[in-house]
C-alpha cells in the first residue's frame, strides 16, 4: 500500500526541541550515581561554605556537560545563596573572557570590552559576593581547551583564592575533561592544587541498553507515534553504537525525521536513516578532534595523510617510522597516543603476531575528513 503523503502544515514532530544536543530532559537516566556525588560536592555551598572542587572525566558525549547543567539549573531554581556560571572554554578561552562570563553571572549583564582590567572585573566579583554573602560556583567546561599558555592557572587561581582579597568569600570550580589520562598535577602549579584539591568523577560509555533507554524516550518526546518503526528505532541505535556517541544518535533522530518530511512520508525508511547518518556520524569526530592537544591533531593528522598514501597495511611501527620526523616523540609516548585515539573511537587498533607492542591500525572515519578536522 503506498504511504499516504503529508500535507504541507503537517509535521511529525511533537516537540522538536527534544532532538537538540542542548536539549535538557527531565528524565536523566543511567548517570544518578554521578549526579548524586555532585549535589554531594554543592551541599555545603547552600549553607555558606566552600563546596568540593570536581574534576569530571570522560570521552565526549558521556553526559559531563548534561550533568553540570542539570545540576545549575536546579541551584538557580532553587537558591539564590550560589551563583553558578557555566563557561564554554571552547568560546571562552581567555583570561578576560573566562571572567567575563563569571562576572556576567553574577551581575546579570556583560562588562565593558575596554577599559575595565581583570583586577578591576575580580574587585567587583568579589564585592559584590561579600554584600550579598553568595558562594560562587564555576564550571570550566572543557578545562583543557585553556591548559596551553599556563591560562587554566592564571584563571584557578584568583577564583581559588579569593576569599584572601574578600575575606567571608568562598567559591567553588567544578572542571570537566575529555582525556580521562589527565593528570591536574602535571598541568597545575603546586599552588593551585593545593587548594584545588578536585574529587574525580568518572562518566563511562553508555553501553548499548543505556543508548536504547535514552533515545527511546526522545523518540517518545520527539516525534508522534508510529514514525519511527522498531526496526528503524534499531538501525539507529546500531549506528550510534557505531560512533561510539549517544549525541550521534540524538542527531540522528532528528535527521531521519527531517528527512522523511522533507519526501513528505508519515514515517522514517532506512534511507532517511542512512542519508542521516552521513552527516550525523561526523558529530563524534568532531568533538574528539577538538579534545586533543595540538601534538595530538597533529599526530592523528599525519596517521591520516600516511593512511592516504600508503597502500599496505599500517601497524605501528611503520607508522612511528613515517611520522615522528614531523611530529617528534619516543614510542613510548606515540604508543600512549595511539591508545588514547583508540579510547576515543577514533582509530582501531589490532593485535599482530610480530613481535613487540606491534599493532594494526584502521582509522575509523575517512581520511580526508580526518585530515581536514586536524587542520590538514
Amino acid at each position: 500500500m503506498r504511504d499516504r503523503l503529508l500535507m504541507s502544515d503537517q509535521t511529525l514532530f511533537r516537540d522538536r526541541d527534544v532532538c537538540e544536543l542542548s536539549h535538557i530532559p527531565d528524565v536523566f537516566n543511567y548517570r544518578e550515581a554521578q549526579l548524586n556525588e555532585m549535589a554531594f560536592a554543592v551541599g555545603p555551598a547552600l549553607h555558606g561554605a566552600r563546596p568540593i572542587n570536581l574534576l569530571l572525566k570522560g570521552i565526549p558525549g558521556t553526559g559531563k556537560t548534561s550533568s553540570v547543567e542539570r545540576i545549575f539549573d536546579e541551584l538557580s531554581y532553587t537558591t539564590r545563596r550560589v551563583v553558578p556560571v557555566h563557561v564554554n572554554c571552547q568560546f571562552d578561552h581567555t583570561q578576560f573572557m573566562i571572567f567575563a562570563r563569571i562576572f556576567h553571572g553574577v551581575f546579570g549583564h556583560t562588562p565593558p570590552t575596554t577599559g575595565l582590567s581583570i583586577r578591576r572585573l575580580m574587585n567587583e566579583i568579589g564585592n559584590a559576593l561579600v554584600t550579598r554573602q553568595q558562594v560562587l560556583l564555576v564550571c570550566l567546561d572543557d578545562a583543557h581547551f585553556i591548559q596551553a599558555e599556563g591560562v587554566l592557572n592564571h584563571v584557578l587561581y584568583p577564583i581559588l583564592r579569593l576569599y584572601e582579597g574578600f575575606p567571608g568569600v568562598r567559591s567553588g570550580v567544578f572542571l570537566t575533561v575529555s582525556n580521562i589520562d589527565t593528570d591536574l598535577k602535571k598541568v597545575l602549579d603546586p599552588s593551585v592544587m593545593s587548594v584545588l584539591q578536585p574529587t574525580e568523577i568518572y562518566f563511562p560509555p553508555y553501553n548499548e541498553e543505556e543508548v536504547r533507554g535514552i533515545l527511546q524516550e526522545r523518540v517518545r518526546r520527539a516525534v508522534y507515534p508510529g514514525v519511527i518503526s522498531s526496526e528503524m528505532f534499531d538501525l539507529i541505535v546500531e549506528k550510534t553504537m557505531i560512533s561510539g556517541d549517544l549525541r550521534v544518535g540524538i542527531d540522528l533522530i532528528r535527521r531521519s525525521v527531517l528527512n522523511a518530511e522533507k519526501h513528505a512520508r508519515q514515517s522514517v525508511v532506512p534511507g532517511d536513516v542512512d542519508a542521516a547518518y552521513e552527516i550525523s556520524r561526523y558529530i563524534h569526530l568532531e568533538s574528539s578532534v577538538r579534545a586533543l592537544s595540538r601534538d595530538e591533531k597533529k599526530l592523528l593528522g599525519q596517521i591520516a595523510s600516511y593512511s592516504r598514501d600508503e597502500e599496505r597495511m599500517m601497524t605501528s611501527g611503520a607508522v612511528f617510522n613515517a611520522v615522528r620526523e614531523e611530529v617528534p616523540m619516543g614510542y613510548t609516548v606515540f604508543y600512549e597516543r595511539l591508545r588514547k585515539f583508540e579510547q576515543l573511537r577514533l582509530i582501531n587498533l589490532y593485535s599482530r603476531r610480530m613481535g613487540g607492542r606491534t599493532r594494526e591500525i584502521s582509522l575509523r572515519y575517512d581520511a580526508e575528513k580526518v585530515a581536514e578536522e586536524c587542520g590538514g
